[in-house]
């Protein structure tokens, strides 16, 4: 990790009061890379066992990798927002907020005491980020949204499939994350214009809106063809006279790489650079736009290419490639991508001290800050902050101890 300030203080975002009343992962992860940044972050929880993602994927001596990955640096305040005293307690602390953040399902929110027009009129600054499953109109805007659905309806388990084998979604939460991504950034937008103008405003934002921004201009394509892309071990783009590729390729042990070329320019580098351009050439794939809008040709191609790369080892066929300015990299698995080199280098991937589970490994920060770096934090016991952040908002000690036998926090 880089060198900290010795200041309490640090991040981009040291000064920046954020309050969440969200659960799972796109609700947390925008609120903790706020946190990480330095933002003042107050997540509330229910008192009688708060967040349930705290009992989700619990490893022994290590806690929860759910909760922690998703709600580190946070400060974890419990109310009981069924009461009177625990709806006002939170208006305190929206009141004084700069952003506020739900992930319940429309209606809800305003159901329980927190919407945003009875925020609004507490906070006229204040930003509103309001995350759903599918998004605040439509018909199933009522629903309850969750990754693997978003995944579904957003088009990523086509984009990852293989001919004759079944769609499916992915392990990892891809909506989830995306989701959240453009939550950090829309609150911030939203910031900005606050403190320009004096006005807050409310952000829509759900995991499907978040899967159909993540196709990109593959989408894109598929809309303005009216078809679907072809799928499978190769990506093939482009047109006859500028053909692009990407496609991964297993070598003689079984382990998996890819290349991409963007152009048909590289295409005789890259399969020089292998060994393969002769056989290619006898075979009649001097060019590689045959292949576009040819399945017959496509198919032969690949298979032809599985045939050359199983002859040698992948850190070669890489080493070879990435020597040519080709785009080039071994395809990790999820261990494999946390121990790699440029990985770690990078600090996408350290280490933090915790208190109760000693050394973890876990994410760094995707941003490198010159003047204001980021500091992973530990996510918080449940209800760790009522005493800290009850005084701030001016309770005594001892109204703090009747809220907490009254079960209000």
């Amino acid at each position: 990790m880089s060198a900290l300030p010795s200041s309490s203080s640090w991040g981009p975002l040291q000064g920046v009061k954020v309050v969440s009343c969200s659960t799972a992962q796109a609700g947390t992860v925008p609120w903790m890379l706020m946190a990480d940044l330095g933002a003042d972050v107050i997540k509330i929880e229910t008192p009688d066992g708060g967040d349930s993602s705290r009992r989700m994927t619990v490893l022994p001596g290590k806690g929860s990798t759910f909760f922690e990955t998703n709600n580190r640096g946070v400060k974890s305040v419990t109310l009981n927002l069924k009461t009177p005293e625990g709806r006002a307690i939170l208006h305190k602390l929206a009141a004084n907020a700069d952003i506020f953040g739900q992930n319940f399902r429309p209606g809800a929110a305003e159901k329980n005491g927190f919407g945003y027009e009875e925020l609004r009129k507490l906070n006229p600054k204040l930003v509103y980020v309001s995350i759903s499953g599918y998004g605040p109109n439509g018909p199933h805007a009522h629903l309850p949204g969750t990754d693997s659905m978003a995944q579904a309806l957003g088009g990523i388990a086509e984009a990852y499939s293989m001919p004759g084998q079944k769609m499916r979604t992915g392990v990892v939460s891809v909506a989830d994350e995306t989701c959240a991504f453009l939550a950090f950034g829309g609150a911030l937008a939203a910031l900005t214009h606050a403190r320009t103008t004096g006005v807050g405003q409310k952000i829509d934002l759900s995991l499907l809106g978040g899967q159909i921004r993540l196709m990109g201009w593959t989408f894109t394509t598929a809309m303005w063809r009216d078809k679907n892309p072809v799928t499978g071990q190769a990506r093939i783009t482009g047109t006859p006279e500028r053909p692009g590729i990407s496609a991964s390729f297993d070598d003689r042990d079984g382990k998996p790489l890819v290349f991409q070329l963007v152009g048909p320019e590289n295409w005789k580098d890259a399969m020089t650079a292998l060994g393969f351009w002769p056989r290619l050439t006898a075979a009649g794939f001097a060019n590689l736009g045959v292949i576009i809008d040819n399945d017959a040709k496509r198919i032969e191609l690949l298979a032809l290419l599985d045939t050359l790369f199983a002859t040698g080892t992948r850190d070669d066929w890489v080493g070879r490639l990435r020597g040519a300015d080709i785009v080039s990299a071994p395809i990790n698995t999820l261990l494999e991508a946390s121990n790699d080199p440029d990985v770690l280098a990078n600090g996408y991937v350290t280490h933090v001290d915790h208190p109760k589970h000693g050394k973890l490994k876990v994410h760094g920060s995707p941003w490198q800050f010159s003047e204001t770096p980021a500091k992973p934090g530990i996510a918080p016991e449940l209800g760790e902050h009522n005493d800290t952040v009850l005084s701030e908002l001016g309770f005594s000690g001892a109204e703090v101890a009747d809220l907490r036998a009254r079960k209000i926090i």
